[in-house]
């Protein structure tokens, strides 16, 4: 599990290889991962939107961009939490994610941007 904190936003991802939505022989490599979303501020805040690079071993770089997570945009009051559970395929057994979630600070409506730290997509028999 990789974290950071960002203006008092903590972000802590874990991953998790998918075989049975995988198919190596057709280079397709499917990974969720599971975000943890933890106000440690003073300030109540709302997540707008989300901004990922998806890297993989080939050189591609993809990017995705929209509003909330998994359709939700929500709102943390201080020392709250949100969680949810998503996916990305890869042409490559190795890879990695990165990038922001824009938030609201409600009381002011004052945007800011937190880190969505680095973090590792690898089929575990690249492991070996």
């Amino acid at each position: 599990m990789v974290s950071s904190i960002t203006n008092g936003v903590k972000i802590s991802v874990q991953t998790e290889f998918q075989p049975e939505y995988s198919n190596p022989f057709q280079a397709h490599f499917v990974f969720s991962y599971h975000v943890r979303i933890q106000n440690e501020s003073d300030f109540t805040v709302k997540l707008l939107r989300r901004h990922w690079y998806i890297y993989d071993a080939n050189g591609q770089i993809r990017e995705v961009e929209g509003e909330g997570v998994v359709g939700q945009q929500p709102t943390l009051e201080p020392g709250q939490s949100y969680e949810y559970t998503s996916g990305c395929n890869l042409n490559t057994s190795i890879g990695k994610m990165a990038g922001t979630y824009q938030m609201e600070r409600v009381f002011d409506g004052k945007y800011f941007n937190v880190i969505i730290p680095d973090f590792n997509l690898i089929a575990p028999f690249r492991m070996n």
